[in-house]
């Protein structure tokens, strides 16, 4: 006796999806509060406010959903909100990534200092820092930056909460002709051109 366990109606389709930034990828590329108050103590840098940067930046969404309000609607504030806060994320995220490289070059620029057959590396005329000391107060200027970015992302994110009722997650959008590559669009491209 056979049995049918395939029904008549087709596949669902699987979408993929392009994954936004969340805030944990915030989380993980910029620099916590403790690690910036040492940044700011070892360079001798301003210590930043983390928690009055994350509380103004909170108050401010909200602030502004509340003037908002008679104009929106409840699904046109979410999308409002949902753009807003995704900017606040994605700004703090580049700025995390902006850091990350900017550290990397002065710990490469670092090590090749510390090579004392190198020349290029000495330090300069008296009055002058060396490129590798000139790279580390960047990447520690760029710690600070991203930080407060970071500070104000979290508060953008609680915000949201407040004012939609639910927690902030990023948009995701769903890939345009995941199976095709941009070489294989453009070698179509040309092919046409050509005839």
């Amino acid at each position: 006796m056979t049995n049918k366990a395939a029904s008549s109606r087709p596949g669902a389709r699987v979408v993929p999806l392009r994954k936004g930034t969340n805030l944990q990828m915030v989380r993980l590329a910029c620099p916590d509060s403790a690690q910036c108050s040492l940044i700011s103590e070892s360079f001798g840098l301003p210590v930043l406010d983390s928690n009055g940067i994350r509380d103004l930046h909170e108050k401010l969404i909200v602030d502004t959903a509340a003037a908002l309000d008679e104009g929106l609607g409840e699904r046109a504030m979410q999308i409002h909100m949902q753009r807003i806060v995704g900017s606040f994320v994605g700004s703090a995220y580049g700025a995390g990534q902006f850091y990350s490289r900017a550290v990397s070059e002065a710990r490469d620029a670092t090590a090749k200092s510390a090579c004392d057959d190198r020349d290029e590396d000495v330090g300069g005329p008296v009055g002058f820092d060396s490129a590798a000391q000139r790279k580390r107060e960047f990447a520690a200027d760029m710690a600070l930056q991203a930080h407060a970015l970071r500070m104000a992302a979290e508060g953008a994110v609680t915000a949201y909460e407040q004012v939609v009722g639910e927690a902030w997650r990023p948009f995701e959008r769903a890939v345009e002709n995941p199976g095709q590559s941009v070489d294989r669009k453009a070698a179509e491209l040309q092919m046409a051109a050509l005839g």
